[in-house]
């Protein structure tokens, strides 16, 4: 079983994301057998999707379940907080631009850049890993190179 690391609020995002799975297989089981309950189960359209359905809401929670078993929650392990690392909150200058960047690396569970929360195994994030406050870096991003001054590293 591979290990996940997440921090405390996707862990509890991922199980709120199982419970709901889990009503929805309720739901659908109750659906599948009123189906089932209308006759020939070749021609059976709703009994058809149901199933299908059925098989991708099960993969789903198996997935969720192997990742929660194997989690381990970042915001209670020991990381070196001068460094960045998952959980850390980046505020960064572009150099070049000048433009001031803030981003939280997170897993790939947890990413939405437009909540200014980014993988830890995207190209800015793995540029960004073991860098220090006060410190620059250059990153190798699909757009091209950036150095980017680092100003600040929390972790919240």
């Amino acid at each position: 079983m591979s290990e996940t690391y997440l921090t405390k609020d996707g862990f509890e995002k991922l199980q709120a994301e199982l419970l709901e799975l889990k009503r929805q297989k309720n739901e659908l089981s109750v659906e599948i057998n009123e189906a089932r309950e209308q006759g020939d189960l070749k021609e059976n359209a709703g009994y058809i999707y149901g199933k299908q359905k059925q098989s991708q809401l099960m993969s789903r929670i198996s997935e969720l379940e192997l990742r929660l078993r194997g989690a381990k929650i970042v915001d209670n392990m020991a990381v070196n907080k001068d460094q960045i690392s998952l959980g850390a909150t980046v505020t960064m200058r572009d150099e070049k631009t000048g433009h001031t960047l803030v981003y939280t690396l997170s897993s790939a569970d947890e990413a939405d850049p437009s909540e200014g929360r980014i993988s830890v195994s995207s190209p800015l994030a793995q540029g960004l890993l073991g860098a220090a406050q006060g410190g620059s870096v250059k990153v190798n991003l699909p757009s091209g190179e950036k150095q980017l001054a680092i100003l600040k590293v929390e972790y919240k």
